[in-house]
């Protein structure tokens, strides 16, 4: 495994990616991996490196990357910046298949990466087809408008809104079910108030639309509170979000 830190994907100060790189990269997966922090804080390094680490040992290249976030930022800076790391990731690295996925916000990025087709056609990379992105790792978004797309609206935070800001708004019979990529939602069954009806909420609108059920799973995390699980070490001195994203990867 080698790491390259600091690279740059875009013009932007904060469009930079860290690049956790395996032995036989070009036949090997690559997961793009976007951080949480409520789209105003965090950055590329709090996704636990060791998670990227375990993963770059078992197989598994990871980029892990910044991207414009409030207060500076508005929608959809942050989206159109994620959509941008994808494209540079596919110009630019050698892999076997291509997984995209982020935590909390993160989640909330990869989700309208997922469903909104506009931000990765805007480079040429069509969401909805495996062969271009084979799955999606959707953990603990929100897949209604982010609370802090609301509040730079103006609005409660507590609201719930279902628009063009919103994953699941976009969510619609599939034109071909079986190019579809994998899609893996995980949330905490004692997440943030609403976060584990939402996310449930997703995946029922996906399958009631047409998304085969063996693409949609749906993983609830017991016993831990949003996100908990990150940066567990688990019995085997391992990371266990590591263990969880290499489950997805591998099938």
């Amino acid at each position: 495994m080698t790491t390259e830190f600091n690279i740059p994907y875009g013009n932007l100060t904060e469009q930079k990616l860290d690049y956790y790189k395996t032995e036989n990269a070009e036949s090997s997966p690559l997961f793009v991996y976007f951080h949480g922090g409520g789209l105003e804080c965090g950055d590329r390094g709090n996704g636990t490196p060791i998670a990227f680490e375990y993963l770059a040992s078992r197989g598994i290249s990871v980029v892990s990357a910044d991207y414009r976030m409030y207060p500076s930022a508005h929608f959809p800076d942050f989206l159109t910046d994620c959509a941008e790391c994808v494209a540079w990731c596919v110009k630019n690295l050698s892999y076997s298949e291509l997984y995209v996925g982020g935590q909390s916000a993160g989640g909330y990025i990869s989700m309208m990466l997922a469903f909104d087709k506009r931000y990765l056609a805007a480079h040429g990379i069509d969401c909805a087809d495996k062969n271009q992105i084979a799955g999606f790792y959707l953990d603990a978004g929100q897949p209604t408008v982010h609370y802090n797309v609301l509040r730079e609206r103006g609005l409660d935070t507590r609201l719930i809104r279902v628009d063009e800001a919103a994953p699941v708004y976009f969510i619609e019979e599939p034109a071909h079910p079986e190019l579809l990529p994998r899609y893996e939602i995980t949330v905490s069954d004692n997440d943030m108030v609403c976060r584990l009806e939402q996310n449930m909420m997703l995946r029922r609108t996906m399958l009631h639309v047409g998304y085969p059920e063996d693409k949609v799973k749906l993983v609830i995390m017991e016993g831990y509170t949003h996100c908990g699980y990150g940066g567990v070490i688990d019995e085997d001195g391992l990371s266990k979000y590591g263990k969880m994203v290499e489950k997805f990867i591998r099938g």
